[in-house]
């Protein structure tokens, strides 16, 4: 007899279909962590709490949701108002589901039993969250773990499960946290294989810009293109973050895009355009920034400090692999920059000087990069025991431990002439002794340049997931009218 079809998420036309099996070998992997820590007994359940339908203000009108990360990450369930529960013993599983009015069936659709969810989502169990009190007191648990817990990007505290008669049941809410954080830092070959897909399309999308992008069109135009291609070609309803789409000096403004600053401008002949966006697919992310041209063609200042960034990319991702020290990859960037802009004329005097008074963040403010996955700044930079340095520059960067193999990371050196750092730095007689002001005055109101890309960490280096025109060359064919369909070589595991 043939096995049962597994079930999967999938979208339709060549969007990618995902296994549940995914969110079974994360419970799986959770529960032996568990397993493996000190002070988890013997009937220990697991309780989480999934994302709530929410409204605009005092309004009716419903916000988009999008899954709670934890949640997601063990149930892969799309719809809000769920809990699921785990018993770490024998890894079972209970997805509990709202238990619906006969009135939504009229304004919101059929209403599903709960056998339709059980198939859906592979779990063991499904049940009402209005039961969620009685089923776990059926299962006689020793203790309920749930989730509370600093995120170290946010500074924000997840939100611990909580419902009506919980206070029946021993409660835990230390242990867990640490685990899953942990559980959720490498990545299965399920997941990698998500996050391949979020890139690839996340990465024509930008290539679509670039064929697209002319002086005289509004940034948001070209945020509307990412969006709309993410979503007719690849069934991504939710980009990762808030589309930065930065030209001119705008692209110095490093989250550039929110509500004060909505990506508005006119694009201008001779503008650099900074495009950072990710599409989301399944709640799994992707995080890519191109620099180039408004018009196709760098000038030569332009050149210059394009090839700084692209060099000292370059250069990172060589040297990265298991067991090197994160913070060491991003001072790493701040040499090649400050090597780079010594060449251009803009710094002038000793490397090792330049680098004890942090000049690289002057021109790099940010971290190198990040975590990714369900979560595009992912959880999981700074567990117990790893302080963040507390220097410019290093105090911004997101992740402080060791590279581990498995681990999916940004990597986004960048360049930037921002007004009040460089006349902070002009003020400050242990830098502007560094700084030719007349070269640098040339570069007043450039912006900036970024170049990220997504790597997933190897045994030996990164496999590239994004695929994108990266050369001064590469991009000026790409974006000249007679160009060829550009077709890399990608997933070179050495650089």
């Amino acid at each position: 007899m043939a096995a049962a079809p597994q079930p999967v998420y999938w979208l339709g036309n060549d969007t990618l279909r995902v296994s549940a099996a995914l969110f079974a070998e994360n419970r799986r992997k959770l529960c032996n962590g568990l397993k493996a820590k000190d002070g988890v007994v013997p009937k220990s359940f697991v309780v989480l709490q999934g994302g709530e339908q929410s409204q605009r203000y005092c309004t009716d009108t419903d916000l988009l949701f999008r899954q709670e990360s934890f949640f997601h990450w063990a149930f892969g369930v799309t719809e809000p108002d769920c809990y699921g529960a785990i018993d770490v013993d024998s890894g079972k599983s209970i997805l509990f589901v709202p238990k619906l009015p006969e009135s939504y069936a009229t304004w919101m659709g059929e209403i599903y039993p709960k056998e339709h969810f059980k198939e859906k989502y592979a779990v063991d169990e499904v049940q009402y969250t209005c039961d969620i009190a009685d089923v776990l007191t059926s299962k006689t648990p020793a203790v309920l773990l749930t989730l509370r817990g600093v995120n170290t990007d946010s500074g924000s505290t997840c939100r611990e499960a909580s419902f009506e008669g919980i206070s029946r049941f021993q409660v835990n809410n230390t242990l867990l946290h640490p685990v899953i954080v942990e559980c959720r830092l490498t990545k299965t070959d399920m997941e990698l294989e998500v996050l391949r897909y979020t890139n690839r399309i996340s990465s024509e999308a930008h290539k679509m810009i670039m064929k697209n992008v002319k002086p005289g069109l509004k940034e948001y135009e070209m945020e509307s293109l990412f969006q709309h291609y993410c979503y007719t070609k690849g069934g991504m309803r939710h980009t990762s973050y808030i589309c930065i789409c930065g030209t001119g000096n705008n692209s110095s403004v490093l989250h550039y895009g929110h509500a004060g600053f909505p990506n508005d401008k006119t694009i201008v002949d001779g503008d650099m355009c900074l495009f950072d966006m990710g599409g989301e697919y399944y709640c799994y992310s992707s995080d890519i920034t191109c620099s180039f041209p408004a018009n196709g063609k760098f000038t030569p200042d332009q050149r210059a400090i394009y090839n700084a960034v692209l060099k000292s990319s370059r250069t990172v991702m060589a040297a990265i692999k298991p067991g090197v020290k994160w913070t060491e990859m991003h001072r790493l960037a701040d040499r090649v920059h400050l090597e780079e802009l010594v060449k251009i004329g803009i710094l002038t005097g000793n490397l090792e000087d330049m680098m004890r008074v942090h000049m690289g963040s002057v021109f790099m403010p940010h971290g190198l990069g990040h975590l990714l996955g369900i979560d595009v700044h992912d959880v999981g930079g700074y567990p117990e025991g790893v302080e963040r340095i507390d220097e410019p520059g290093l105090r911004s960067l997101r992740m402080g431990r060791l590279v581990e193999e498995r681990m999916v990371l940004t990597v986004e050196p960048g360049i930037y002439f921002i007004n009040h750092l460089l006349d902070e730095a002009l003020a400050n007689p242990a830098q502007s002794c560094f700084i030719n002001n007349q070269v640098l005055a040339r570069f007043r109101g450039f912006g900036g340049v970024r170049i990220e890309d997504d790597i997933a960490v190897t045994a030996n280096g990164v496999e590239l997931l994004t695929c994108v025109p990266r050369t001064v060359e590469e991009i000026e064919a790409y974006m000249s009218d007679s160009a060829k369909p550009f077709s890399p070589v990608v997933n070179s595991e050495k650089f």
